[in-house]
């Protein structure tokens, strides 16, 4: 037998074990929730991870089975605590690589440093793009994001991403309050978030406001005036995130002195940090719609504060990439 004869003999043997390549699910300590009702939509398990720290803050992971040639999923949003989550995203996609996965796929429920996508002062740093440029790095070869903070970041990347929106959860949020029976607007927080109250504007046939609003410092905001008439309205305020929530609570305060009727507000991301929590228990809101993609503690849940969950959105999106389907039906 020659060696040609043997080597395509051995060749033969291998074509029928290579099997198909399989969809695997992960997930970092960030919103380990999130991933287990994804999994359970996509009827998997999540796979196990080891994740522990050495005793100077070092993160250690190991992943505990085999992902060579599969297509692995990761779930990790970057939140609080934001630089611990980022730098586990990290390792996490570094460990994938050198598995041999196929392809590592990073979903990215919150996208954090996202605020800082430009210079708008000299000698400042741009960390979107940084940001991007390492997870690329670290063994991304794909991204699924939710509802990044500026659209304009996809750019920044040199990999696939996948910006999904969490618009349709909240709509049907929305439809089912039935709010826009009784003369409906949906506000938008700053000039910066028209689009975004257009989109929900036109789902609910609906007229927009628009608040003028100034930001002299971080995190503190400074409201003017209403742009639209809210008189006798029941009016939603939308926006991709609440942090600190000052400006959602001034808001709410100016619309009211203006003659809305009630005051709702939907975000997709809950970040709710510092003082969020008291500026929003005294602020004339009805009730505050948000998702699951950054998890919110028993201690930061108030009486109406309502959790939509992403969950179907992102399962559907994992499908569709997974088995090379079209995704655009969801950026919808």
């Amino acid at each position: 037998m020659t060696e040609r004869s043997i080597a395509e003999e051995r060749l033969a043997q291998l074509k029928g074990r290579i099997p198909h390549r399989v969809l695997k699910l992960f997930s970092g300590s960030a919103n380990t929730d999130l991933a287990h009702e994804i999994a359970e939509l996509l009827g998997i398990e999540v796979g196990p991870i080891r994740i522990a720290n050495f005793s100077d803050g070092e993160i250690y992971v190991q992943i505990q089975e085999s992902v060579r040639g599969a297509d692995v999923f990761l779930v990790q949003p970057i939140c609080h605590q934001v630089n611990y989550n980022l730098m586990e995203l990290f390792i996490m996609l570094d460990a994938f690589k050198r598995a041999s996965a196929r392809q590592v796929t990073a979903v990215i429920p919150y996208f954090a440093y996202a605020r800082q996508d430009r210079k708008a002062q000299g000698r400042e740093a741009i960390t979107a793009k940084l940001v991007a440029d390492l997870l690329t790095t670290a063994g991304a070869d794909r991204i699924v994001a939710l509802d990044l903070h500026a659209p304009q970041i996809q750019g920044f990347f040199n990999i696939l991403v996948d910006h999904l929106f969490a618009t349709p959860v909240l709509v049907r949020w929305m439809q089912r309050k039935k709010v826009e029976d009784e003369g409906l607007v949906i506000v938008s927080p700053d000039v910066g978030g028209v689009t975004r109250a257009r989109v929900f504007a036109k789902k609910l046939d609906a007229p927009i406001a628009i608040i003028d609003k100034r930001r002299p410092k971080h995190n503190i905001a400074e409201v003017l005036h209403v742009i639209g008439d809210v008189r006798g309205r029941v009016v939603v305020i939308v926006d991709d995130m609440i942090d600190t929530a000052g400006t959602l609570a001034e808001v709410s305060k100016l619309l009211v002195r203006e003659g809305a009727r009630e005051v709702y507000a939907a975000a997709t991301h809950a970040v709710l940090s510092g003082p969020a929590i008291d500026r929003l228990s005294s602020a004339p809101i009805k009730e505050i719609a948000v998702t699951n993609s950054i998890p919110v503690p028993a201690d930061r849940r108030l009486p109406n504060l309502t959790i939509l969950s992403i969950a179907d959105l992102l399962a559907e999106a994992i499908m569709r990439i997974h088995e090379d389907l079209s995704v655009s039906t969801l950026f919808e």
